[in-house]
């Protein structure tokens, strides 16, 4: 019991601290022109922050929808590897509803406590997806009530945001950092001449396959 206790608030304390930044992203969502309901949908439906931070910022910059969603896609295509390690600490049933929240904070919380990956998982979950969906849609209504929203600078909320999210993996090895700034570097000199998300498409491919060996 004090073992599942601690998985537990472990995975409350995540959930909710990094459910929080959902207020980012629905402001971020609303200033790149999407709909309070567009906001939502992702946040409902995609649910991975940085993959929606990324298409938001396509958006943003006035890219097209498949440049945007494919980044997305590569960036979230990690979250297939933590599924790989997780099938066997997670119940078989409903499977396809746990792999909704196959996510970085939850595989942290459920490789932090093996015994109780399963407490954790589903507390991180949760947690994190009530205050994420409940905080998007907050920002959003609140931000599409502005006449300008990048009047009040929050054009620059999901790239701070989005750095913030990646700020953690950067400390942790010089690999990650080496991979972080070949991605950045891909993106910019691809900016100039390609369409907006091509660049941040690129630039994810260029990582994956560095990830993936």
């Amino acid at each position: 019991m004090p073992a599942r206790q601690d998985a537990v608030r472990a995975g409350l304390g995540v959930g909710l601290a990094v459910g929080v930044s959902g207020l980012a992203f629905g402001a971020a969502a609303v200033t790149a022109g999407l709909s309070v309901a567009q906001a939502c949908a992702l946040s409902l439906f995609a649910f991975t922050g940085a993959s929606q931070f990324a298409l938001a910022g396509v958006v943003a910059g006035g890219g097209a929808l498949v440049p945007g969603v494919a980044g997305a896609l590569l960036l979230g295509a990690r979250n297939g590897l933590y599924g790989l390690r997780l099938a066997a600490l997670l119940p078989a049933r409903f499977r396809a509803f746990t792999a909704h929240g196959v996510i970085d904070e939850t595989s942290a919380v459920a490789f932090a406590h093996p015994g109780e990956a399963r407490a954790g998982f589903f507390a991180t979950f949760a947690s994190l997806y009530v205050t994420w969906n409940l905080t998007t849609f907050l920002a959003a209504a609140g931000a599409s009530a502005v006449g300008d929203p990048a009047v009040f600078g929050l054009d620059a909320v999901g790239p701070a945001t989005f750095l913030a999210l990646l700020w953690p993996r950067l400390k942790e090895s010089a690999e990650d950092r080496k991979v972080a700034l070949a991605g950045a570097a891909v993106a910019l000199a691809a900016t100039p001449f390609l369409p907006p998300g091509v660049p941040v498409l690129l630039a994810a491919a260029g990582a994956l396959v560095v990830l993936v060996r």
